[in-house]
């Protein structure tokens, strides 16, 4: 996984457009035309566009700035303060006269009903494309790579993505490039560009049928734009690179499809995170197809966080049982994210020094009151100030390797504190879980959680008989 040792700083140019949604209902037909009538319920705003490549970039990590040129109207304005309210550094060129892009959609029982939209499609003048090579020359020291997301919406004109990437070369800048239109010349210079797979038939005129198809066209297209490397993206199949005469392919792997809706943006942010932080070309591609695989199985032009591209690889390669044990930090976010997507999260604590049935049996059962069973870990330490001295049998490491091999637990938190409270209070959970010998007790943390059960164990088994019984007692 991919080491935060900085923190990228990355410059994207290109398209900016605020994706707007009407939310409702339909039960009838208009009795004026046969169309439907929309029950409105709710009303949603979100940056597209270009401004999709930044809340992926955010999302990820990274420090972001944004140069684009916009209208001098009220769409610029909302524009402005959804960039500024997402934590990106915005440098807009106003340009009177033009529309900057809006793009309404009406949807009924999450289909899209019909879409309008009000926007300029024409290049942007010669004065404002001076203003962003000067704004361009001004900022670039600043940023470690620059992305450019073209939605063919004339902010990236010919000459200026010529004059762009030839004065990112001088600083030893890489420039990347999701490309629009059949002519990449366009892009002359560029580190690579990342087209899909019909946008690179369409550029290279080769229909890509096969192996040595799509060699050809990798081919065809770093001529054509004169790249360092040639890369398209196959959707599922992955991302193909040409290097050094050979076709590399990584292949996307996904859980479930739901909507490939901004996949497209999520690969040029995570590529471009992952070359900030000094990986290779290979490795950034890996890191971008995990992301790619993430964001297609959530619904919208989905974003996607470092630790989702995480969890996600582990559920491929199930090895990696150490990834679940988590710190105290670590978890708080985790818990947060959980209740961004609705997940009832269940918590309980312990020592389980050795394991056996009737602890597998009480986390199988408090597992199933939710979605995410988070176990509080007592420490060695902890252990023996509540146990004695001779106690823990199996120190904490063992034992919370052995707890994260069981199917029903998802991550388990060791906490040195006699109580978990604090540990509690960070996951906030929907359910917490402890033993029936608590009935008619205080359960710590219970003021926290919005829920408590008590849950029986299995008669005969605990952790003070195996001992006994091991001694002979």
């Amino acid at each position: 996984m991919l080491n935060l040792h900085k923190k990228p700083n990355i410059l994207v140019i290109g398209d900016l457009m605020i994706d707007h949604y009407l939310w409702g209902s339909c039960d009838r037909i208009s009795p004026e035309a046969p169309v439907q009538i929309i029950d409105v319920k709710k009303e949603t705003t979100v940056l597209g566009g270009a401004g999709n490549v930044i809340n992926n970039l955010l999302s990820l990590g990274s420090d972001v700035g944004v140069i684009s040129v916009v209208g001098d109207d009220e769409v610029a304005k909302e524009l402005k303060s959804m960039l500024d309210k997402h934590g990106a550094k915005s440098f807009l060129i106003e340009q009177k006269g033009r529309k900057t892009s809006k793009k309404s959609r009406i949807m009924a029982s999450h289909s899209q009903v019909v879409r309008y939209d009000h926007e300029s499609k024409n290049s942007i003048s010669f004065d404002s494309e001076k203003k962003i090579f000067e704004k361009f020359q001004e900022l670039i020291n600043r940023y470690d790579i620059i992305l450019f997301s073209d939605y063919g919406k004339g902010v990236i004109t010919k000459d200026l993505s010529k004059k762009i990437i030839d004065y990112a070369k001088k600083y030893d800048k890489k420039v990347i490039v999701d490309p629009k239109g059949e002519d990449y010349s366009k892009y002359s210079g560029a580190y690579f560009l990342t087209p899909n797979k019909k946008e690179a038939q369409i550029a290279s005129k080769v229909e890509i049928e096969n192996d040595e198809k799509l060699k050809e066209a990798l081919t065809k297209l770093k001529t054509i734009a004169s790249l360092d490397y040639s890369i398209i993206t196959l959707s599922e199949q992955g991302i193909a690179l040409l290097k050094d005469d050979e076709v590399i392919l990584r292949p996307t792997v996904a859980r479930e499809v739901f909507d490939v809706t901004g996949a497209g943006d999520t690969v040029l942010a995570s590529l471009g995170f992952a070359l900030s932080l000094g990986k290779d070309l290979v490795e950034a591609i890996e890191f971008a197809n995990l992301a790619a695989g993430v964001v297609v199985g959530k619904l919208g032009s989905a974003t996607v966080t470092l630790d989702e591209i995480e969890e996600y690889k582990t559920s491929l390669n199930q090895s990696s049982i150490e990834f679940h044990l988590k710190t105290f930090k670590e978890i708080e976010k985790i818990a947060n994210r959980l209740k961004e997507q609705n997940k009832k999260i269940v918590f309980t604590n312990g020592c389980f020094d050795i394991l056996h049935k009737g602890h597998v049996s009480y986390l199988n059962t408090a597992k199933s009151f939710g979605d995410v069973l988070i176990l509080g870990l007592n420490s060695d330490d902890s252990v023996k100030r509540l146990k004695g001295e001779n106690r823990p049998i199996n120190n904490q490491d063992d034992r919370a390797y052995i707890l994260l091999a069981l199917e029903c637990v998802d991550y388990v938190v060791i906490f040195d504190e006699d109580t978990p409270y604090e540990l509690i209070s960070l996951v906030k959970p929907d359910i917490l879980v402890k033993g029936a010998d608590y009935d008619g007790k205080e359960v710590v943390g219970s003021d926290i959680a919005k829920e408590t059960k008590l849950v029986e164990f299995i008669d005969g088994r605990s952790t003070t008989k195996t001992i006994e019984k091991i001694q002979g007692k």
